[in-house]
């Protein structure tokens, strides 16, 4: 008998030490796990990411072998902030700001931000009202964003420097994220559609804007698919695959490019993460052929 009460004891302690440390490993779940973009924040937080994006090339699908460098500088500011008791809906907006270099200049020129006639331009191009929903209640991982993105810019291209898009987008972005058992793999999928409205593109004699822009009266859709694996809760790296194709819808331009990818995230503090990605465009249609170099900050609060 008193071997049958020892036992039990030792069960009973052995269960609820193992329970414990199931509770803590939940518990000690990290933001990049558990927050992937198909993760809306509850009410009363804050989602706040700034991501930027250097895309370089040398080598476009309009000419044999290498051009001169042009080099394009994208930082976007998103903020969201969650409404309602259920995860279900975040409201906020997106700011878009730009630098870039044409004629050979040195990549890192894009931050000098000097807008040296006919080599460059920057600027606060575009803002975007943002909303953020789960459809279905039962399925917290897969998500909507629909923003409309206004441009701020008065001419698409000055002084041979294109800038931004001189026009409306409505941007659509569906997202989903499964979780392998174990918590070491998880997928992440997305599909982006992106309607392009807005005048006419309209030229000079220079080839330079007066007004509109080559991408209105077309929709982009946008399919990614990206893995990553789970060294530790706090450390992902990841492998991606990206496509676009532009179809036309009364502009006259079609355009599509493939492109392959890797990076890392880091969970730096409970609130905040970074990430760092890099891609290079290996096949394409109407577009150039460079790389990406990304860096983004992402705090909950």
């Amino acid at each position: 008998m008193k071997s049958l009460q020892r036992n039990l004891f030792l069960a009973g302690t052995l269960l609820t030490f193992f329970t414990g440390l199931a509770q803590d490993s939940l518990q000690q779940k990290s933001n990049i796990q558990q927050y992937t973009p198909s993760k809306l924040v509850g009410k009363g937080q804050v989602d706040l990411k700034w991501f930027n994006n250097l895309y370089t090339q040398t080598k476009s699908t309009f000419t044999d072998g290498d051009e001169p460098r042009q080099t394009f500088f994208t930082s976007t500011f998103e903020f969201y902030t969650g409404v309602g008791q259920n995860k279900r809906i975040n409201l906020g907006f997106i700011a878009r700001l730009r630098s870039n270099v044409v004629s050979d200049r040195d990549a890192l020129d894009v931050f000098k931000f000097d807008g040296e006639e006919g080599t460059a331009r920057s600027g606060l191009t575009a803002i975007a009202p943002s909303i953020k929903f789960v459809p279905i209640a039962s399925l917290s991982n897969f998500s909507i964003q629909s923003s409309l993105f206004i441009p701020l810019i008065d001419n698409e291209t000055e002084t041979g420097v294109f800038l931004e898009q001189d026009g409306f987008v409505w941007q659509n972005r569906l997202f989903y994220d499964y979780t392998f058992p174990g918590d070491k793999w998880q997928l992440f999928t997305e599909l982006t559609s992106e309607f392009n409205f807005g005048k006419d593109l309209v030229q000079d004699a220079n080839f330079d804007s007066i007004e509109g822009s080559f991408a209105n009266n077309s929709l982009n859709i946008n399919p990614g698919l990206f893995l990553s694996y789970f060294p530790t809760s706090n450390f992902t790296i990841l492998g991606l695959v990206q496509h676009s194709q532009r179809l036309d819808l009364g502009n006259d331009f079609k355009q599509n490019f493939t492109a392959v990818g890797g990076g890392v995230k880091f969970q730096l503090s409970q609130p905040l993460n970074l990430e760092f990605l890099y891609t290079n465009f290996v096949r394409g249609s109407n577009t150039g052929l460079g790389q990406t170099f990304n860096i983004g900050l992402r705090g909950i609060f």
